[in-house]
């Protein structure tokens, strides 16, 4: 099983390149592939800063790279990005795919500990075997400066990523981010399956539930979030990790723009104000 990254697609944009790697992951049991955008290089011993994106349900780590439209703001700053997959794939474990909001490309970012999805370890892919990946195979990223940020799905595995690896992570930022899923169907179907019925496991994977433990946030923390998404009461809340953010005084810049949806046009509407955001903190000081 090759470990390392093999190269499989590679298309040049804004000066730098969209590159596509395949390898197999022992932290998840199977291939898998990600998405690195390399920003043009003033010199061979560049190393850029790497700012992690995290796609939401149904998406694999091609979305992003075809429709943000990132690339242009990652280019004039210098920041390599990085997207992975949303779950592991070809395990064919019984009813991995018999719904589009659990199972394959809804792996939701934490560690399974049900024996059934035992594999289903995106927590750990992400914030250890990637990062671990990168450094050693890619020498003109600096893994040590990194920042993560994420849509939906991914926008909670980002924030709840983040204040858990405040150590690891510079910035963090989200789109509509699912910020409470204990308390929304989504999360509740996730969490179950994936953790069994133990309240308190299902916490360790809440970002308004974190951010009470975890509050010694000195980044502000952005989210943008349309005011016409038709997850906004009953799926996102981001009103409750509003709250949490002042209970807690982790400073939060939360941004709802009227007529924008849960769509990718509303991604690429804001996307610079994302990357000029990590850039800033990923900037060395």
């Amino acid at each position: 099983m090759e470990t390392k990254p093999t190269e499989i697609g590679s298309s040049k944009m804004f000066g730098g390149y969209n590159k596509r790697y395949k390898h197999f992951s022992p932290t998840l049991g199977c291939s898998m592939t990600f998405y690195i955008y390399f920003p043009p290089s003033p010199s061979s011993s560049s190393k850029f800063p790497v700012l992690y994106w995290l796609s939401g349900l149904t998406c694999t780590d091609e979305n992003f790279i075809v429709k943000s439209g990132a690339q242009r703001a990652a280019s004039s700053e210098g920041v390599a990005l990085i997207a992975p997959d949303t779950s592991p794939r070809g395990l064919n474990v019984e009813g991995e795919a018999d719904s589009w909001d659990f199972g394959v490309g809804a792996g939701f970012y934490l560690n399974a500990t049900q024996e059934k999805w035992k594999n289903w370890r995106m927590y750990d892919y992400v914030v250890k075997e990637l990062p671990k990946l990168l450094s050693e195979n890619f020498p003109q990223l600096d893994t040590s400066r990194a920042s993560i940020f994420g849509h939906s799905m991914g926008g909670h595995g980002a924030l709840t990523i983040y204040l858990k690896n405040l150590d690891k992570y510079k910035s963090v930022s989200a789109y509509s981010p699912i910020v409470n899923p204990i308390n929304c169907p989504w999360g509740q179907k996730a969490f179950t399956n994936y953790l069994g019925s133990n309240k308190a496991d299902w916490e360790e994977y809440d970002a308004t539930f974190l951010i009470s433990k975890f509050h010694d946030v000195s980044a502000t923390i952005l989210i943008d979030q349309g005011d016409d998404d038709k997850f906004l009461h009953d799926q996102l809340l981001p009103h409750k990790f509003e709250e949490a953010c002042k209970n807690a005084n982790v400073p939060l810049l939360l941004r709802l723009q009227p007529g924008y949806d849960h769509s990718y046009y509303f991604i690429a509407t804001f996307i610079d104000d994302h990357i000029r955001h990590h850039a800033q903190a990923l900037s060395p000081k």
